[in-house]
């Protein structure tokens, strides 16, 4: 089993970023998806059926940090500021 992790922060979208993904329908700027899965497309899978908001391809555009569950480590560290 693994802990795979998506984070998308729009603080500097506009709209000349035009391939920027936008992962959620709703006005975020900053998103966060942990799923625990055996694989990355079940991860998606999973997040699909949780909620119609989330936007599955644009997340498919960025890299998750995935996390395996078989030793001691940190999870996740978050820091926002400035």
């Amino acid at each position: 089993m693994k802990i795979y992790i998506w984070r998308h922060n729009r603080r500097f979208h506009s709209y000349s970023m035009m391939d920027e993904p936008c992962i959620h329908h709703g006005m975020y700027t900053d998103a966060v998806a942990v799923v625990m899965a055996e694989s990355e497309e079940e991860a998606l899978k999973l997040l699909a059926e949780e909620s119609r908001e989330w936007c599955i391809e644009d997340i498919r555009q960025l890299t998750p940090t995935v996390i395996d569950l078989d030793r001691p480590q940190v999870l996740y560290t978050y820091i926002c500021g400035n």
